[in-house]
């Protein structure tokens, strides 16, 4: 309803869903967390730049945050347009430039209560953003920090 309308002949979605393994473990859920004021500003700017390539109507995007379990969303994205391509092709580009720059991380938790801090491909070759161990004097943990 939020991106719907009488003059658009389409609307594009993207919906992601946890799953239920990761890399041969069992994911029990995910833990997301966001530096809420940075995100929207991000996102923002992901809104101007699909105004900015294609002719699009209205745009709504969805991230939760907080635990996500398997088989609930975690992130929503829709997209109107008179035609199908340029929404389509606006949604491609919203999901992947919103794991790219917009701060929100994934804790995936697994069955035996392992935990990994994972890292979005997308970030590869972003200079400064890497997700690196934490190198404090005597930190024998997984923690991971930015």
């Amino acid at each position: 309803e939020k991106v719907s309308g009488s003059e658009y002949g389409a609307i594009s979605t993207f919906i992601g869903i946890t799953r239920d393994s990761h890399d041969n473990k069992k994911v029990v859920r995910l833990e997301y967390e966001g530096y809420i004021p940075m995100a929207e500003s991000e996102l923002l700017k992901i809104c101007n730049e699909i105004r900015k390539r294609w002719k699009i109507g209205k745009i709504a995007i969805a991230h939760k945050l907080g635990l996500c379990s398997v088989g609930q969303k975690s992130v929503i994205i829709a997209v109107s347009s008179v035609h199908r391509k340029e929404g389509l092709e606006a949604v491609q580009y919203c999901i992947d430039e919103l794991k790219k720059t917009v701060p929100i991380w994934k804790l995936e938790v697994y069955e035996n209560d392992a935990r990994v801090w994972k890292e979005n491909g997308e970030w590869e070759g972003i200079k400064g953003r890497a997700m690196a161990p934490l190198e404090n004097e005597g930190n024998t943990t997984n923690d991971w920090s930015i």
